[in-house]
């Protein structure tokens, strides 16, 4: 199955229910969507992606949030906590700073557990739900953990997360607690953790909510029809670019997916579709590596170190997906330091906007190609942040000012203010 935006809609297979069907992106193989639990193809392994035999226009969608989008998604509802719906805010001196015709943020962290994985979750565990399975189970750096603890809970299933110990932020790991989730502290990374959860998963243990699986991704995608309606209600076209924070790539998917899906309905010029654009920190950046070098493969990379821990990932699953949403869009990937990602989680801050250092990682990322000219005066830019300044509040804090010990007076007070 050809990932171009010229890529026609495809027949609808036998084995499709209720015009739902999943499709390998490798090979073609199709597969029933419900019947039973899969992640990627039978024959030859390669990821899925959801498809269907009808695809709305934006006059298909009414209500508010990610079920707003229920034409686009495999089901009219999932198990919900009224997610989605998330600000597209102005930032005006940002905007003048970077020196863009407009900039706007779109801020994930103000979802139910603040981050954007909840969008994937009301789908997934509906999900599962319908494939009537008893325990869920995600490999996490915080986020996915958090929303999968909520959801798993919400829908009355059993929550099994793996974090890699020691380098998940304290706010993530009360979350999947509070709701209930057995936390595995994992002595490896990410992608190690990852590697447990597939096994598990493949022995029939628990149902895996990581971005391998192509039903979160659909809630994802939300995300990028989103950005569109906001951007054509306020200057009457979409985005000429969406810059993003790249951790397993599966935002960046998912969006392009949301875009092609536009393109086949009508609904979407191909020349109107946004640049993809992907970041990283220098730490953990192979998707950014395969862009430089024109890879169609990304590479591993075994030891990756960030303060930015949301995207603290050196196997990014979704890169097949991901790498061509980049490069048909005419976007690109950038690796920026971490430096960089703190002074832009101030930048944002100093607008109002809080958010954890991965999420700030979109606007470092615009920054450095705004110097180097790859993105121009005239372009309007979406950046999206996936986390609430509350998920790692020590980043937070090491980021901002530090507490002023004063006097218990008015007077001492007032005089330590004037100095």
């Amino acid at each position: 199955m050809s990932l171009s935006l010229s890529a026609t809609q495809p027949e609808v297979p036998a084995d499709a229910d209720e015009g739902v069907w999943l499709e390998c992106i490798e090979c073609g193989e199709t597969f029933a969507p419900f019947a039973d639990v899969r992640y990627t193809c039978d024959d030859c392994d390669g990821l899925l992606e959801v498809r269907y035999a009808d695809l709305p226009t934006f006059d298909d969608f009414e209500g508010e949030g990610v079920w707003r989008y229920a034409d686009a998604l495999p089901f009219d509802e999932g198990v919900s906590i009224q997610e989605g719906a998330t600000p597209l805010y102005e930032v005006p001196r940002l905007e003048d700073d970077v020196s863009v015709e407009a900039l706007r943020i779109k801020h994930e962290g103000m979802n139910p557990t603040g981050s954007f994985k909840d969008r994937g979750m009301t789908v997934g565990v509906r999900v599962a739900s319908e494939l009537g399975v008893g325990r869920l189970a995600c490999a996490s750096t915080g986020n996915t953990s958090a929303a999968l603890a909520a959801y798993g809970s919400r829908g009355g299933m059993e929550t099994l997360v793996l974090l890699p110990a020691g380098k998940v932020a304290a706010g993530k790991i009360a979350q999947a607690s509070l709701h209930g989730a057995r936390i595995l502290e994992v002595d490896g990374n990410f992608d190690a953790c990852l590697d447990i959860v597939q096994e598990l998963a493949g022995q029939g243990e628990a149902y895996l909510l990581n971005s391998l699986n192509p039903f979160r991704l659909e809630g994802q995608k939300t995300i990028g029809l989103e950005i569109l309606e906001g951007f054509l209600a306020d200057y009457d076209t979409v985005p000429d670019r969406i810059v993003l924070p790249v951790g397993n790539a599966g935002n960046t998917s998912a969006l392009y997916k949301a875009f092609r899906e536009l393109v086949q309905a009508g609904a979407l010029d191909e020349s109107d579709v946004p640049k993809l654009t992907g970041v990283q920190a220098e730490g953990a950046a192979p998707m950014v590596e395969a862009i430089e070098n024109g890879a169609d493969e990304v590479r591993r990379w075994d030891d990756v170190e960030t303060r930015a821990t949301a995207i603290r990932i050196g196997n990014p699953v979704n890169a097949p997906k991901a790498l061509p949403g980049i490069r048909e869009t005419d976007g690109t990937a950038v690796s920026v330091s971490d430096e960089r990602i703190t002074e832009a989680q101030r930048d944002l801050a100093r607008e109002g906007i809080g958010v954890e250092p991965a999420s700030a990682a979109s606007v470092a990322g615009l920054r450095k190609l705004r110097a180097e000219g790859i993105v121009t005066r005239d372009e309007r830019v979406a950046c999206l942040t996936t986390g609430h300044l509350l998920k790692d509040p020590d980043a937070a804090a090491a980021a901002g000012r530090d507490p002023e010990p004063v006097p218990a007076d008015t007077e001492g007070v007032l005089e330590h203010i004037r100095e």
